[in-house]
């Protein structure tokens, strides 16, 4: 007989917003996800970021995973959002999101695309943040169906 491995399902462990760009990245417990636009008070729904028209996201999205290996290029706090990513999600690599829809809550969202870190990352830690997070700095997420999401959500990964 082969013993059971159950994989954990992945959980959303924490949601930041931002009203502008630059500014501070607040922990919310939940957030509404609006349909085209990305998060209810956040920059990006806003248009309020510091980014080009062609590289906006609707949301961003790291994981534990990615967090992980950034911290050991480079040891810096990320508890507090300074990795600048408004979801981060536990018991997955964003890479398998790939081509992917998925719900968190009654949102449903897809992957959308890799998401650089930017340069002006730099300037909010004082470190070399961009070399740290290198390929392990999360995705672009495009919102599909409207709905409300809550840290500690399910995220149900469609096949």
């Amino acid at each position: 007989m082969f013993p059971f491995f159950r994989c954990p399902t992945p959980r959303l462990t924490h949601i930041y917003l931002t009203a502008q760009g630059g500014g501070e990245m607040l922990a919310v417990e939940s957030a509404s996800a609006e349909l085209g636009k990305g998060l209810v008070g956040d920059r990006y729904h806003a248009g309020k970021g510091y980014w080009h028209p062609v590289e906006s996201c609707q949301v961003t999205l790291i994981s534990e995973h990615d967090l992980q290996q950034t911290r050991k290029r480079l040891p810096v706090p990320l508890e507090n959002g300074e990795h600048r990513r408004n979801l981060v999600v536990s018991g997955l690599k964003t890479n398998t999101l790939r081509g992917k829809r998925f719900r968190i809550g009654s949102a449903l969202f897809e992957y959308h695309k890799p998401r650089p870190p930017c340069g002006y990352i730099n300037q909010l830690t004082g470190e070399n943040m961009t070399k740290a997070m290198g390929l392990n700095s999360g995705v672009c997420l495009r919102v599909l169906e409207s709905g409300v999401i809550t840290v500690g959500d399910e995220m149900l990964i469609e096949t």
